[in-house]
């Protein structure tokens, strides 16, 4: 009876050293891994993430694996504590005074492209009827086209009074 103790405790033994192992071996499969996942295709130089540029570059050769990364910084900007404490919006603060809240699109009026140069007839009459697409989406239906009006109405009267921003 002894003698078959001592056996189940080796055969536990035994199985135990293998499941470690096999534990110490998946460890190393997944350190191996990781390191191809930080390592460069091209040089096997480390990889670092920028997140300035949302790249994931090759320090050695100057590879660019992956770009388009998420932004998790905040989507406004400070340069003091004052102006961190408001936290400030980057572009123009939404109205009341426009019937879209000023979040719409505005496509430019200027035939010109991002360098200053002069669009083709072809282009301008494209951008013409992106413009009037813009504007058609901008007021959808008669509610908010009313509103549109109206805003447009008060602020023409509001002018004329001479009445501030900060009172419009």
């Amino acid at each position: 009876m002894a003698d078959t103790r001592e056996r189940t405790r080796d055969i536990e033994a035994e199985s135990d050293a293998e499941t470690e192992r096999e534990t110490e071996v998946e460890r190393e499969r997944e350190a191996e891994a990781s390191e191809d996942e930080l390592l460069c295709p091209e040089c096997g130089g480390r990889l670092v993430s920028d997140t300035e540029h949302g790249e994931t570059v090759c320090t050695d050769c100057g590879l660019v694996v992956e770009t388009d990364e998420i932004d998790r910084g905040p989507e406004w900007r400070a340069f003091d504590s004052a102006e961190r404490d408001q936290k400030s919006r980057v572009g123009a603060p939404t109205t009341n005074m426009m019937h879209d809240k000023g979040l719409s699109t505005n496509i430019g009026w200027q035939d010109k492209d991002a360098y200053g140069n002069s669009l083709s007839s072809r282009q301008r009459q494209k951008m013409q009827r992106l413009r009037t697409w813009n504007e058609r989406f901008r007021t959808r239906d008669s509610k908010e086209r009313n509103l549109k009006q109206a805003l447009g109405e008060i602020d023409r009267m509001a002018s004329a009074l001479g009445l501030p921003d900060s009172v419009r």
